[in-house]
């Protein structure tokens, strides 16, 4: 009784791949999996040329990102490109510094000649039309929002 328990409980055991592929075939037989399963073919050759495509477009950017060249001429074009933009900002933020200094050390108000007088420097008139431009296109900017 014992030599056919064993072989009873091998019996009744099904291969591991055996359930797998009925288990494959139940969801075959369901009908729409098998209408997924016609879409896709009839899609195939759709989807073999964006998967070339696909693939062609990552060797492309694999092979440039990995381009050691080619990131350091980047790199130094982009650095070309902001270093107008950097030397300038810090120009204007030592001017900002600086005159922030002048004026702490500074106790006297401006009166009506001296304003006067400040409004026939050319740097004050450039920053007067400056703030007229910026006004007008910020108040059609606004009108046209509206």
């Amino acid at each position: 009784m014992s030599e056919n328990q064993p072989t009873q409980a091998v019996a009744t055991q099904e291969p591991s791949a055996a359930v797998q592929q009925r288990d494959i075939l139940d969801q075959l037989m369901k009908p729409e999996v098998q209408e997924s399963l016609t879409v896709l073919v009839d899609n195939l050759p759709k989807l073999a040329e964006i998967v070339t495509l696909m693939t062609k477009s990552y060797d492309v950017a694999k092979s440039l990102a990995t381009d050691k060249v080619l990131i350091n001429d980047f790199g130094g074009g982009l650095g070309e490109m902001v270093k107008p933009i950097v030397d300038k900002t810090k120009t204007v933020a030592q001017a900002a510094i600086e005159a922030g200094d002048q004026v702490s050390h500074e106790s006297s108000s401006v009166g009506l000649f001296g304003l006067l007088r400040m409004l026939k420097d050319p740097n004050v008139q450039r920053t007067l039309r400056f703030t007229q431009a910026f006004l007008d296109n910020l108040g059609e900017k606004q009108k046209n929002q509206n």
